[in-house]
């Protein structure tokens, strides 16, 4: 599979999963992917925890409410520090959402699948703090991504995009040509 296909392959998938470990390798793969990653003057703001213990992922299952892939045998949980870079600008979320959109497309490639969980983990009620506990995350890092990864159950849902010419255009705004 090829970058294009990687990424036209790519859905957020919410189903089940087999029950089929995901090799350490993968998960060294996937998160080097996330490494790999472009940020914001070279800060590098990202860093990764793959969890493939399946008593680790109990803990993490029980503090997420509702439950998320919770049959997943491999999670990754994405970390962000709140850096200064260029002009006292911060890039930490474009950081770590370069870093995801790397990972999800390792993921796709390497045959499994996965689902984008940010704002159900860091509403207000701080889920990700639990979970950082859990994982012993120093203070001065943020838990702002849980990724499961495993083989898929059944194939994603496929949600329908819009038109490439409502979104895309040529030289300004509305033209194709």
């Amino acid at each position: 599979m090829n970058v294009i296909e990687a990424i036209h392959n790519r859905h957020s998938y919410r189903g089940k999963y087999k029950n089929i470990p995901v090799p350490r390798e993968d998960l060294i793969k996937i998160m080097q992917a996330g490494i790999d990653a472009p940020s914001g003057c070279n800060k590098q703001t990202a860093s990764f925890i793959a969890v493939d213990d399946p008593e680790v992922l109990s803990k993490l299952h029980n503090v997420i409410d509702p439950p998320i892939g919770e049959t997943a045998p491999a999670a990754i949980c994405v970390l962000t520090q709140r850096i200064n870079a260029y002009r006292d600008k911060c890039f930490a979320v474009q950081d770590y959402s370069a870093a995801i959109e790397n990972i999800l497309l390792a993921i796709v490639e390497l045959g499994y699948q996965s689902c984008w969980y940010e704002g159900h983990i860091t509403d207000d009620d701080r889920i990700c703090d639990r979970m950082a506990e859990i994982l012993n995350v120093p203070k001065n890092y943020e838990l702002v991504c849980f990724l499961p990864v495993g083989v898929a159950e059944s194939g994603p849902a496929v949600m329908k995009k819009k038109a490439f010419e409502e979104r895309a255009w040529f030289n300004s705004f509305g033209q194709m040509q």
